[in-house]
């Protein structure tokens, strides 16, 4: 199954009230939310060569020494900035026991890949977007770490950052009118959130053999997430349906996929995408091409995990809230439940 793309520019370039076309381009873009849990788009503003920048500078990183690496560690935040090295965080599907049962009775082709320990990929977290004066949430919205040596980090991330976390903002007024709320319902919600530009780098030269875990199976507990195109695939994603699909992210086209926070909000109409990351037949191909054109071998997803603010209420929003499964999403700080997930995925309490 090929994901719908849709071309964010006829509703970036409106003026106005919303056009029965746009409105029927909002219904595409909820409707591709809540039955695939993702999303192909296209935006005008973020560049082929804005993603190129940003993976050159990320693969430099990912290629530096572990020592060096060390030093942008930060457990004691809960690795909420800074570097999170491989086998750290463990993959939700490792923990959850419900989540584990639901794999059992899936057929055989569409199971997930079973993660033997935390993964493998590393990952560095970047704020992305101001964030509250005074918070009761402080360790999900501390300053960030910039690596030694990197004359570029700050501009190259806050680049692509803004870019990235603008084209979420435009899906999720789109997604709102899509459902029938307030076209700002979602976007007055993320305002000061804790966003995270946050990069994953998969080693290929040292994990680089078929159906190796790099992220198990598991759903983000943000709000939605968007990823740039990587050189290397390896992303699989199951459909609301339960069918599995590795994804092909179209050249200049950027990828969105739903967390738990829009769950929510949604009262479970539309539902966290589950995923993973492994070494696929694919993945080998394209290692191969890198060896030859003597390119880096680390996996690079420019990933951004778009948040509701910390101290905002998830609650599921106008008619959601009639819901028959609204009982099961009551009021609670975004601050507080993404502090719940981080204990469970072992990113929480370690100093």
């Amino acid at each position: 199954m090929e994901l719908p793309v849709v071309d964010l520019f006829p509703y970036l370039s409106a003026s106005g009230d919303l056009t029965s076309d746009l409105v029927a381009l909002c219904s595409e873009v909820s409707r591709s939310l809540t039955e695939t849990g993702a999303l192909l788009i296209k935006d005008p503003r973020c560049s082929v060569q804005d993603n190129d920048r940003f993976i050159d500078m990320m693969e430099k990183y990912f290629e530096s020494p572990q020592e060096f690496k060390s030093r942008q560690e930060r457990p004691q935040l809960h690795y909420q900035v800074g570097v999170t090295p491989e086998r750290v965080e463990v993959p939700r599907s490792l923990v959850d026991e419900e989540m584990q049962e639901k794999v059992k009775v899936m057929p055989k082709e569409h199971q997930p890949h079973t993660p033997v320990g935390p993964d493998l990929k590393w990952r560095y977290f970047w704020r992305i977007g101001s964030r509250p004066s005074n918070t009761r949430f402080q360790e999900l919205n501390s300053e960030p770490v910039i690596p030694e040596g990197f004359s570029e980090w700050k501009e190259t991330m806050d680049s692509w950052g803004y870019k990235m976390i603008s084209a979420i903002e435009v899906v999720a007024e789109m997604a709102a009118v899509g459902f029938g709320l307030p076209k700002d319902a979602f976007t007055s919600l993320m305002k000061q959130g804790p966003h995270l530009l946050a990069p994953t780098g998969s080693d290929l030269k040292k994990y680089g053999q078929e159906d190796t875990v790099f992220a198990g199976y598991h759903y983000d507990l943000n709000f939605l997430t968007i990823h740039g195109r990587s050189r290397f695939p390896g992303l699989n994603i199951w459909l609301r349906s339960g069918q599995k699909v590795e994804v092909k992210v179209p050249i200049g086209c950027l990828l969105i996929q739903t967390g738990k926070q829009i769950e929510w909000l949604t009262a479970g109409h539309c539902v966290a995408g589950m995923h993973e990351v492994v070494a696929t037949k694919r993945t080998l191909e394209a290692i191969k091409r890198a060896q030859e054109e003597k390119r880096s071998l680390w996996r690079v997803s420019s990933t951004l995990f778009a948040h509701i603010a910390s101290d905002a209420v998830l609650k599921p929003l106008g008619h959601f809230a009639e819901s028959p499964l609204a009982s099961q999403y009551p009021p609670t700080y975004a601050g507080e439940y993404v502090e719940q997930e981080l204990a469970v995925i072992n990113l929480k309490g370690k100093k």
